[in-house]
């Protein structure tokens, strides 16, 4: 029987470990992107280059190769089961909403804190195929590698041991170094962070898969690199030149989605529930 400090020593291990599956991960993709578009970029073979790794990576943690006596540890940790029906309708749903609401939160935080945010390339010089292509690659293996690594091994042995809300909240707490390291250390930055972490995690948690999670996860990313991220130059404090209606619109937009989003995940609870 594992001593309490053992325990807490290996979900620390667990989350050093989904870390740097999120780090490798985005520095391989990071690399190759430089690359292509360095060289040739008419011709965005970073994509399927990415694919292929992501498709590796993939089959190894869902249990293929060696070594083979790990094989159903390595498929039951990363928690990649189907999810059908109602379930995956309502987790979907509940994703969106999140998604949404976010997106709100983010502009009105973005205005209430001086923050770095997040370096994009100028795509204005890049065909449009290439950028279209680029921009969904860098969406998916920011949702794979982040569900992989914290919502499936992470998350999976921190609800084993320690039940739901410290599995959540614990997982979410240890990927603050990951965002801390790619955005600043800003508390703006952390809170909204928290709270997409906290989103997954309880996605993860009702669903007991990382599938719905990934789907809003990419679909999140996509929307942010293309919709918001772009636009945060403009954005100017609020201690600078007052709030704006649309200042007020985004706080309005994050609060009313927020409260549907519950709704939602209430729901979806229910449904699992159930189930169980």
């Amino acid at each position: 029987m594992p001593t309490r400090f053992g325990r807490v020593l290996r979900a620390f291990a667990f989350g050093a470990l989904a870390l740097a599956l999120t780090l490798v991960g985005g520095g391989i993709w990071s690399a190759l992107l430089v690359g292509n578009l360095a060289t040739t970029p008419a011709i965005p073979w970073s994509v399927p280059a990415m694919a292929l790794v992501l498709w590796v990576g993939w089959r190894y943690l869902a249990g293929s190769g060696p070594p083979r006596r790990t094989s159903e540890t390595r498929r039951r940790g990363l928690r990649a089961e189907p999810v059908r029906g109602p379930a995956l309708l309502w987790a979907l749903l509940a994703g969106a909403l999140s998604i949404v609401a976010l997106t709100g939160f983010w502009i009105v935080l973005f205005q209430l804190a001086k923050a770095p945010g997040n370096a994009l390339p100028d795509f204005s010089k890049y065909p449009p195929v290439t950028v279209a292509l680029v921009l969904g690659m860098a969406a998916l293996v920011g949702a794979v590698t982040e569900e992989a690594g914290f919502r499936g091994y992470l998350q999976g042995y921190l609800e084993r041991e320690f039940g739901a809300l410290v599995a959540i909240v614990g997982g979410s707490l240890m990927m603050a170094p990951g965002h801390a390291l790619t955005q600043g250390f800003v508390w703006s930055t952390m809170l909204f962070y928290l709270f997409v972490d906290v989103m997954f995690g309880v996605t993860a948690y009702l669903t007991g898969s990382i599938v719905p999670g990934i789907v809003t996860h990419a679909a999140g990313l996509l929307i942010f690199f293309a919709l918001v991220w772009p636009h945060d130059a403009a954005r100017h404090l609020v201690a600078d030149d007052g709030a704006t209606a649309w200042f007020w619109i985004h706080a309005g937009q994050a609060a009313a989605f927020s409260a549907l989003a519950v709704l939602a995940f209430r729901r979806l609870a229910s449904i699992t529930r159930h189930r169980a």
